[in-house]
C-alpha cells in the first residue's frame, strides 16, 4: 500500500459526502484526516477510513510550496488548490 502524504488530493467514496473532492491533511494506520476548506476546515477536519476514499496522488503547487517551507496549510489555501485541480479537469 502506498503512503498517503498531507497535501494529497482525496475523494470520498462513501457516506453522505460521497465523491467530494477533500485534501488530506494527516494519516495513521487507520484513518486519514481531510478538510477541504469550506464545509470541513483545518481546525475540524473529516475523520474517514482509509477504504472510503480514493486517493489521488498529486499534490497542488500551491500547497507543495507551503509544506516545503513546513508552513500549516490554511483553508484558503485548500480552498485554492481543490479549484484549480478542478479546473485543469474540465480541460
Amino acid at each position: 500500500m502506498k503512503e498517503f502524504k498531507a497535501g494529497m488530493l482525496a475523494v470520498s467514496k462513501a457516506g453522505h459526502d460521497k465523491g467530494r473532492l477533500y485534501v488530506v491533511l494527516k494519516a495513521d494506520q487507520e484513518f486519514v484526516y481531510l478538510a477541504d476548506g469550506k464545509n470541513r476546515s483545518v481546525l475540524s477536519p473529516k475523520k474517514k477510513k482509509r477504504k472510503h476514499i480514493q486517493i489521488n496522488y498529486y499534490i497542488p503547487g500551491t500547497l507543495q510550496k507551503a509544506l516545503k517551507t513546513e508552513q500549516k496549510l490554511e483553508d484558503e489555501q485548500i480552498k485554492k488548490a481543490i479549484k484549480e485541480y478542478k479546473n485543469q479537469q474540465e480541460v
